[in-house]
Order: C-alpha cells, then sequence, then structure tokens
C-alpha cells in the first residue's frame, strides 16, 4: 500500500473517532474541558438580579444556546423561590474562526520531496491579489479545489434577570413566567447522557 493510501486511511479512521465523540453542548454546568464543552453559568450581582449565561461548543445552533438560556433563567427564578422573571439586558455573541486546511495527499510524507532540501517555487503577480507564491508542495494556489475551507462558529448567550414573586405583568415582553417557560420547552432540552 503506498504511503498516500496509508495517510489517507489513518486520517479517515481518526476524523471517524472524533466525529463519534462530537455532540451539541448539552443543558449543563458550564465545563471547559472535555469531549463536550460549555454549558450554563450565572452570577448574583443583588438579591433579586442575576447575569445567566449560556455557552456553546461549535456544533451548538444560535437557537439552542437562546433556548438553553431562557431555560436557565426559568428555572433558576424557581430555585430561589420566585415566580416570574424580567430581561434587563440580553445579548448573543458569535465567535467564528475560518481555518483553511490543505489535501494531505498534495504534500509528500516525509522529508523535504525529491529534490531535498531545495524545490522549484514561482512567484506570479495578480492583478486583484498582487505578488503571491507558488510552491507544488506547499500550497498550490492553481488548485485552490484541493484545500478544504471551513468556518467553525461558536454562540455565547447572556442576559441579566430581575426575579419577582405574584402574578406576571400582562402586555410586558420582557415578563416571563417561569414555570410557563420550563413547562413549555421541557421536552426540547437534551440534558448530558447518564456516565459523563
Amino acid at each position: 500500500m503506498s504511503m498516500k493510501k496509508v495517510a489517507l486511511v489513518a486520517a479517515l479512521a481518526i476524523a471517524a473517532g472524533l466525529s463519534a465523540c462530537a455532540t451539541p453542548t448539552p443543558y449543563q454546568p458550564k465545563v471547559t474541558s472535555g469531549a463536550t464543552t460549555g454549558g450554563f453559568s450565572e452570577q448574583r450581582l443583588e438579591g433579586d438580579r442575576y447575569r445567566v449565561s449560556f455557552a456553546g461548543n461549535s456544533l451548538t445552533s444560535r437557537e439552542t444556546v437562546e433556548r438553553y438560556l431562557l431555560y436557565r433563567s426559568a428555572e433558576l427564578t424557581t430555585q430561589q423561590g420566585y415566580d416570574w422573571f424580567e430581561t434587563a439586558d440580553h445579548r448573543t455573541e458569535r465567535t467564528a474562526r475560518t481555518y483553511v486546511e490543505p489535501d494531505p495527499l498534495a504534500r509528500p510524507a516525509f522529508g523535504w520531496g525529491p529534490y531535498g532540501y531545495w524545490r522549484p517555487a514561482w512567484r506570479y503577480y495578480g492583478p486583484h491579489y498582487g505578488w503571491r507564491s507558488w510552491d507544488p508542495f506547499w500550497g498550490d494556489p492553481f488548485w485552490a479545489d484541493r484545500a478544504e475551507i471551513r468556518t467553525i462558529e461558536k454562540f455565547e448567550a447572556a442576559a441579566e434577570i430581575v426575579m419577582h414573586k405574584g402574578k406576571k405583568p400582562e402586555g410586558d415582553p420582557r415578563a416571563y413566567d417561569a414555570r410557563e417557560i420550563m413547562a413549555n420547552l421541557a421536552s426540547t432540552i437534551q440534558r448530558p447522557a447518564p456516565g459523563k
């Protein structure tokens, strides 16, 4: 078997192993390391005021992050003995990174290639890009389809909430009944698998 085929088989095996472990962030307290990072956290600001946040990993959608934030706000409200909460401030941040991964089969597996340390390389001028380099082993601008370009997104939602007792005021779009939110969203909450 050639070195290219061995490298391809090894890369596919590693990718399959990693993708089997990769799952969206479940509804959990914040975890900063391990297979599934992210989760909820809160900080008490005053007696009835909290800053609540939920961070998702790269597989967690913005919608899920915002839903888990709302659920955690409702859950925290009931845990503190209150009936409803209002949002004083709310924001969702997006972090994106773009990666360019050259085709691993386009590179030599070991050493500097058939030319030893020296290898052919050229510079050329493009009217829209200026001077660029071409090297047959470390990037080939003429064959851009031999590289994979991926953008990884992560979302984190945070809200400052104020908790209240009694009946929620009607007509206030920033006011939420905590028990009603929990009942309506309970079926959409994905909790961590047991033993993780």
